[in-house]
């Protein structure tokens, strides 16, 4: 009688959810679905997914034994953390995905979680393992699919700290990744930095992240990776964040995020889970998190920041200087009037973490510093989307609001810091200027991955009275910004035949001589050449001591 009644109220409560469309039935499995919180968004892997139908995405359907697509992990002052990413999986299938470490020749269980339906991933968290150590991994799940790698040891003793750098993934090629894989494992970096834009399929952002994940997954599978997610990652074009508010129109240029903030966060989760534990643990507008962080690497001190979260949305706020609130077409406009006391780029809960660090209350053990962020701080470019479409200024750039890029700059500089960023689809070396020319750090804006998706070119109408003897390029040296920044410029690589612009950065980082050197590889060089060629301009060698340019020195 007791189970009789239990059944029954357990078929009512079935119904009752049913009817209020918290579940639905799986008419392919007869078991019912827990329904995505959001509507016509990550449709291909939500929901009934396998009623979609193909897309020009990636095959989520796959073979039942390849569900696990792959891992990604950090490790940091003894602490690693790895994400395991699966494909969508049936009502019947378990969601249990367990992590193994081979240890004296005998994979041992470390932990088992289940995974997320939105987004398909969970996050494991580990700290009782000895980090000075390499360790083979293995996350399974009952289906029999497994995906391996090894999870590096802390480079500890290395005197130099190498990172492969690149943005833009664009899905104008859904090709593979071939030719970065060869190249970047060629290098063997110890970290790998996506600085943003994974996705280009605005409302399908898990496909688009199994997408990428298939494509690059031979390079992070045994080395650390840091992910960012920027704009075109959570569904927009440009991101001025505002601290998390709803925005009001999908160009999102009055400020905060246009879709569903559980999608939002979804992305972020999926993108930033498996980096080191934030500094800031309070949840911001709309209940949003935040993931700036400090990374430890050996002997190289990383600070992960958000550029576009706290940042305020031009529309409204300033006088408009052409057809778009967030472009300047008007060469005569007075850069001073746009730059607004009450305007905010980093946020001041940011700033303060960027203090900390710069005063190395955070972390005292490194011995060369570098800040990752998705997009870099002036305007260094004059031409967008074509050769035909000068632009004065652009107000998605970190340029903009003058007065708090010079703020956050002079953080960074405190921190004898350089800048590693993606983004912009043009590849440069900037040394930043704040009260005088090169007062400032150094940046490197790595190239796009895919570089046929809005375009831009460094093409000042004049050049440089300065330009430095030894540059192969001619509008290298000082200039002003369309937004007034000064900036020394030192390379760029505008698109041509050959590579259209599009390649990736690599950065080596000298402990013992405080040197960074600044390298920039077209995407279809082969590095193992002996006759292999840079960018023209690179590489660039800066001391973090003096603040300037080394001619001669390391990897000549």
């Amino acid at each position: 009688m007791f189970i009789k009644s239990a059944i029954i109220s357990l078929m009512i409560k079935l119904s009752l959810l049913l009817a209020l469309g918290l579940i639905s039935c799986n008419t392919r499995t007869n078991q019912s679905y827990v329904l995505a919180p959001f509507e016509e968004l990550d449709t291909i892997s939500t929901n009934d997914w396998w009623n979609r139908g193909p897309n020009d995405i990636i095959d989520v359907d796959v073979p039942r034994d390849r569900v696990i697509a792959f891992g990604i992990y950090t490790v940091s002052r003894g602490v690693i953390k790895l994400t395991a990413q699966l494909f969508p999986l049936y009502p019947k299938e378990s969601r249990a995905v367990t992590l193994k470490i081979l240890r004296d020749d005998e994979w041992i269980e470390i932990a088992q979680k289940e995974v997320n339906e939105i987004g398909w991933a969970t996050t494991f968290r580990i700290e009782n393992l000895d980090t000075d150590k390499s360790y083979p991994y293995k996350i399974t799940h009952e289906s029999g699919s497994f995906f391996e790698g090894i999870i590096r040891a802390e480079p500890l003793d290395k005197s130099e700290i190498t990172v492969a750098a690149l943005s833009c993934n664009s899905n104008q090629d859904r090709g593979p990744r071939s030719n970065y894989v060869k190249n970047i494992n060629a290098l063997d970096p110890d970290l790998v930095f996506f600085a943003g834009d994974q996705s280009y399929d605005h409302k399908e952002h898990t496909a688009a992240w199994l997408k990428f994940g298939i494509q690059f997954r031979e390079i992070f599978r045994n080395r650390p990776c840091v992910t960012i997610p920027d704009d075109h990652d959570i569904g927009q074009g440009n991101l001025w964040g505002e601290g998390g508010i709803k925005a009001d129109i999908v160009q999102g240029n009055g400020g905060g995020y246009f879709y569903d903030v559980e999608y939002v966060k979804m992305v972020e989760r999926a993108q930033t889970a498996h980096l080191p534990d934030p500094y800031h643990t309070e949840l911001i507008g709309q209940g949003l998190s935040t993931y700036y962080t400090n990374y430890v690497l050996g002997g190289l001190d990383i600070a992960i920041i958000e550029d576009r979260k706290f940042k305020s949305g031009p529309r409204d706020k300033i006088p408009p200087q052409g057809p778009r609130p967030d472009h300047v077409t008007n060469p005569d406009y007075d850069p001073k009037s746009i730059d607004l006391p009450e305007l905010k780029l980093l946020g001041e809960s940011q700033l303060e973490f960027l203090n900390q660090w710069a005063e190395n209350k955070i972390s005292e053990t490194a011995s060369i510093k570098t800040v990752f962020s998705a997009t870099g701080f002036c305007g260094a470019a004059h031409l967008h989307g074509s050769e035909n479409n000068r632009l004065h200024a652009d107000l998605d750039s970190n340029g903009w609001p003058q007065s708090k890029r010079n703020k956050a700059l002079s953080l960074i500089r405190k921190a004898g810091a350089v800048h590693i960023a993606g983004d912009q689809h043009l590849p440069t070396v900037v040394h930043h200027g704040i009260e005088k020319f090169e007062d400032g750090p150094w940046a490197l804006v790595v190239p796009a991955i895919i570089n046929n998706y809005y375009s831009r070119w460094w093409y000042p109408l004049e050049p440089s009275a300065n330009k430095p003897k030894d540059s192969p390029l001619p509008w290298t040296g000082d200039f002003l910004d369309g937004l007034g920044n000064k900036i020394t410029m030192h390379a760029y690589a505008n698109p041509d035949a050959s590579s259209n612009g599009s390649g990736f950065g690599f950065i080596r980082f000298n402990l013992n001589e405080q040197v960074v050197v600044f390298e920039c590889w077209p995407r279809n060089e082969d590095v193992k050449r002996p006759d292999a060629k840079q960018f023209p301009g690179w590489p660039i060698r800066v001391s973090t001591k003096t603040n300037s340019k080394v001619t001669k020195g390391l990897h000549q």
